[in-house]
């Protein structure tokens, strides 16, 4: 997975090759990582992407998650983070996983915010205000974004990591908030369609919105005045996240060597992409509406190497 030309940076071929537009946009970005840092990421999303996936599986039935199925849920969460915090893993993958974290120097407390958030995805179909919604993307987004900052800025010497010389879960914070934010307002028609919700009741209250309002609008009825109001909050919250997330980058960039630098400039350009997508004003906010083509996101990661080329030769 060697990405570096002399001193600039190509599209790698492993990426060209395949459907860029069903791959998560930090695994694109990690594809500009040597093997062994971007196959330690897979393995950390793996384990967070296995149970998060059972949960929605089970909420988006129209049965929703029965009381015995949530104490299953709840013992496997419970096993998984009990695994990892006192490193006695249940199974060959735990092992691999501990491995990988101690080699990394990567801190426990992703997965420790990320099990808090599913416990509440089981017990909760709502958030009742945007402060407890912001509490649940401690696990939500900023606990995945942090891994992959972490990964970026860990420093290989003589054959061991060193941590980063950041405070990460800060910089993962802003960014995990805009990406997370784009995501919800993008895969909206998607997740009411699937009975999920990630827009905070007392927002959707203020605005003159029902669940029912919300699940009609999804399924092709007209957007409403109030939906618009919705929707210019949480876009005006990751526009404010945007923000800072770009002075976070320029922040954390000396501690960071280029291909890393770039695999952070390429995940915050995917989601800007979608971003200017979103129109308040007469967007109809449908999955067609708000997602890039193939050629798009294409077009827009050769554009962020060959700007990131450019600014690192006027250095």
């Amino acid at each position: 997975m060697n990405t570096q030309i002399s001193d600039t940076f190509e599209i790698p071929s492993k990426l060209i090759s395949q459907q860029i537009l069903n791959r998560p946009i930090m695994d694109i970005a990690a594809h500009f990582w040597e093997d062994e840092r971007y196959k330690a990421a897979q393995q950390c999303y793996q384990s967070m992407r296995v149970i998060d996936d059972l949960v929605d599986k089970r909420k988006s039935s129209k049965l929703g998650i029965t009381k015995d199925e949530k104490q299953v849920l709840i013992t496997k969460i419970t096993q998984r983070i009990n695994s990892l915090t006192k490193g006695i893993p249940q199974n060959t993958f735990d092992q691999q996983l501990l491995r990988t974290i101690q080699r990394f120097q990567l801190p426990l407390w992703p997965w420790q915010q990320f099990s808090r958030a599913m416990l509440f995805d089981i017990h909760h179909h709502e958030f009742k205000t945007f402060p407890i919604f912001l509490e649940y993307t401690e696990g939500a987004s900023v606990a995945p974004a942090s891994i992959f900052i972490h990964l970026c800025g860990i420093v290989k010497e003589n054959g061991t990591y060193k941590a980063p010389e950041f405070d990460v879960r800060q910089i993962a914070k802003s960014a995990g908030l805009f990406c997370y934010l784009v995501h919800i307002i993008r895969d909206f028609q998607i997740d009411q369609n699937n009975n999920l919700n990630y827009f905070a009741c007392d927002l959707i209250t203020k605005n003159g919105l029902s669940q029912s309002t919300l699940k009609k609008i999804a399924k092709g009825k007209t957007v409403t005045l109030g939906f618009r109001k919705l929707m210019k909050k949480y876009y005006y919250y990751a526009e404010y996240y945007r923000c800072k997330t770009l002075q976070s980058i320029n922040k954390i960039r000396r501690y960071l060597k280029p291909q890393y630098q770039l695999s952070l400039e390429i995940v915050y350009s995917l989601y800007y992409l979608i971003f200017k997508r979103i129109d308040l004003e007469k967007g109809s906010f449908t999955t067609e509406e708000l997602t890039p083509s193939q050629k798009e996101i294409e077009k827009q990661i050769r554009w962020t190497i060959t700007d990131f080329n450019l600014n690192r030769n006027d250095l």
